[in-house]
């Protein structure tokens, strides 16, 4: 039988352990000389590797952005592929400094895991690709159908209240990946693969015969996704949160990869507080002067690597829509660097 009086001891040892884990992180990672961030095990836009072994992708870019802030280094990077069932436990237990792993932010995981989402790198949703051969052009011609699935996700939660709502019926093909989820579709083993709208058009691409499917219209869902870091670091959480907002305000203040060392000239007093120049530099954030300038001119602005990545010129060619700036009709807006 177990000691109860024991469990309060226990319990405190470990919050210590977990709290000693979160607590300087900062410290650990520039100590150590590198970063690890915690991707996916391959999604087309977000992080993927390419035939060299080289990661590339939109989360891909925030871990660089984050390592060219803490380091002044954006190579400086340890990618450490997870699945959806390995991320969160990944980051609790200290294997990864940061999930760059386009993870949907919710209450419970924001509240429930010991874990802070430090801001939204894509505004996404759920989506539903099928074969054109089915003949269907909309999900409420899909009541009975068998539905391919990663398991472990927001997805499954989502497929659930929609289909109930609807008062459709449906079964599922579980899988560890969606990699594995989009295979058990092409194979025909169900009537519709669903998962994130871009992981959707990121996928096809990788289909034997991409022309042969297609992605229905209806988004059933709300996916900001965003990187995570411990609770109990507050300061790693600020480095974190601030990279991402530099590469947002870098965009909507025109300093990209290419003219960032000009810029430093200009007198608009945003830029050369962005730009370290004048202004509160690192200050507040124990990081250099100049870190934001090595995340922009190192990784670029976050325009640049949307669309590299994810939009015209890559080949995914995925509108800004909401992942456009405020100013443009988006979603992005970042507080300002003063």
């Amino acid at each position: 039988m177990f000691n109860k009086p024991l469990l309060p001891c226990l319990l405190a040892m470990l919050c210590s352990l977990s709290s000693t884990v979160a607590a300087d992180t900062l410290d650990s990672v520039q100590q150590r000389g590198h970063l690890k961030c915690g991707v996916t095990t391959g999604v087309p836009g977000f992080s993927m590797p390419n035939t060299r072994g080289e990661w590339n992708g939109l989360d891909v870019d925030l871990c660089r952005a984050i390592a060219a802030a803490t380091l002044g280094d954006a190579s400086k990077t340890k990618f450490v592929p997870l699945t959806t069932k390995e991320r969160f436990t990944a980051l609790q237990s200290g294997e990864v400094d940061v999930l760059t792993r386009n993870t949907t932010w919710n209450q419970t995981r924001d509240s429930q895991l010991g874990l802070n989402f430090a801001g939204i790198n894509f505004y996404d949703g759920q989506g539903f690709m099928v074969m054109k051969d089915l003949g269907v052009t909309r999900l409420d011609q899909m009541d009975g159908a068998t539905i391919c699935i990663q398991s472990a996700t927001t997805s499954e939660q989502n497929l659930a209240d929609y289909f109930r709502f609807k008062e459709m019926s449906y079964k599922t093909v579980v899988f560890e990946t969606n990699a594995q989820a989009l295979q058990g579709f092409e194979a025909r083993r169900c009537d519709l693969f669903t998962t994130d709208t871009s992981q959707l058009y990121g996928h096809r691409l990788t289909m034997q015969a991409p022309a042969e499917a297609m992605i229905l219209p209806e988004i059933i869902s709300k996916e900001p996704l965003g990187p995570v870091v411990r609770q109990g670091d507050d300061r790693w959480f600020r480095v974190v949160k601030w990279t991402h907002n530099a590469m947002i305000n870098a965009e909507e203040l025109g300093v990209t990869a290419a003219n960032a060392e000009t810029m430093k000239q200009s007198q608009n007093p945003d830029i050369r507080r962005l730009l370290g120049v004048e202004g509160p530099r690192g200050k507040g954030l124990d990081l250099p002067r100049d870190w934001v300038y090595q995340v922009i001119t190192q990784v670029g602005n976050y325009g640049e690597s949307f669309e590299r990545n994810l939009g015209q010129r890559s080949p995914l060619k995925i509108a800004r829509g909401l992942n456009a700036l405020w100013v443009d009709g988006g979603l992005h807006y970042a507080p300002p660097i003063r």
